[in-house]
């Protein structure tokens, strides 16, 4: 139990429900857990369900250097019918419908949205134009079109392909598909510019997101259900969280101490990016970044111990 906190210091890692958005899931965590120092790593849309990884106490320090750039998904992409939203929560726009589906024409569409591409991000999404969220933008009636960035699709595979009715009868054909991507890919784009691709229309009816970085929904570590979390809080410990997920460095007591005041000492030979460093006890003393300096620079500090008397 952390002292600082009033709860638990760690990584908790969530099986989103579908219909709860990732500050739905915060706050439900809040009230498990008993500490209003609950934050998240990257949301996750209310439609979606799967990984939400989530820190504790003074792991909300390590939130925004946690390297969770590589992103899965299992999802289900409806070819034959367009939404304002690029996914099912949206109202119908339109859309050629889908009653079959060449599947070399497929293949080849999905290939060419494979790798380094360019992506225009959906219009109702939370990304700022002059100040303001793009969805309050596009539901306060306005026309929002978003530049185009670039993303990678490291994988995008074709599972399944089903014909389908939808609800309003238009025939329309359902693709399940794997996707591994960068961050800032937005899946329901995917799904959009496949159908645009193949003359159809498309939208995300499903999506699950299977992996963050190295978090998971498998395993001793994998994502749990807030009922299961409710029945029994699991965290990964702080210091634990660090080390799976920075290289490490241990230092002796003395340089632990300084790094733990903010002081930049010699940290040679260390690799570029985030470095976990632990004390003596094996506790947390910070997170720090040599940057291509020989003195490494304070990201985070958990803690300052101090040193026995000389």
């Amino acid at each position: 139990m952390s002292k600082a906190s009033g709860g638990p210091d760690g990584i908790v890692v969530v099986d989103k429900p579908a219909g709860h958005t990732s500050h739905d899931v915060v706050a439900q965590l809040r009230g498990i857990a008993r500490t209003r120092r609950v934050g998240h790593a990257g949301t996750l849309d209310p439609m979606a369900t799967g990984v939400l990884v989530l820190g504790l106490g003074q792991a909300t320090k390590l939130l925004g250097h946690l390297a969770l750039t590589e992103k899965e998904y299992l999802g289900v992409i409806r070819l034959g019918q367009n939404t304002v939203t690029d996914d099912a929560e949206g109202e119908l726009t339109g859309g050629a419908g889908a009653p079959g589906v060449d599947r070399a024409a497929l293949d080849a569409a999905v290939a060419a949205l494979t790798g380094d591409i360019l992506q225009v991000p959906a219009s109702v999404s939370a990304i700022k134009v002059d100040g303001k969220r793009s969805y309050k933008r596009v539901r306060e009636g306005e026309d929002v079109a978003l530049p185009a960035r670039p993303v990678t699709v490291r994988s995008f595979d074709v599972h399944q392909v089903s014909a389908a009715v939808a609800e309003d009868g238009t025939p329309v054909t359902d693709v399940t598909v794997g996707v591994v991507c960068s961050s800032g890919t937005y899946i329901r784009a995917l799904a959009r510019d496949l159908g645009a691709a193949l003359g159809t229309g498309g939208h995300l009816t499903a999506l699950r997101r299977t992996r963050v970085g190295p978090y998971g929904l498998a395993g001793p570590g994998g994502a749990r259900t807030l009922d299961a979390l409710r029945a029994e809080l699991t965290v990964l410990p702080l210091a634990d969280a660090a080390a799976a997920a920075f290289p490490r460095w241990d230092v002796d007591e003395r340089q632990a101490r300084l790094i733990g005041n903010g002081v930049r000492i010699a940290a040679p030979g260390l690799p570029d990016g985030p470095v976990a460093v632990f004390g003596p006890q094996g506790d947390l003393v910070a997170l720090i970044d040599a940057a291509g300096d020989a003195r490494a620079k304070s990201l985070a500090v958990f803690a300052a111990p101090a040193v026995s008397p000389s």
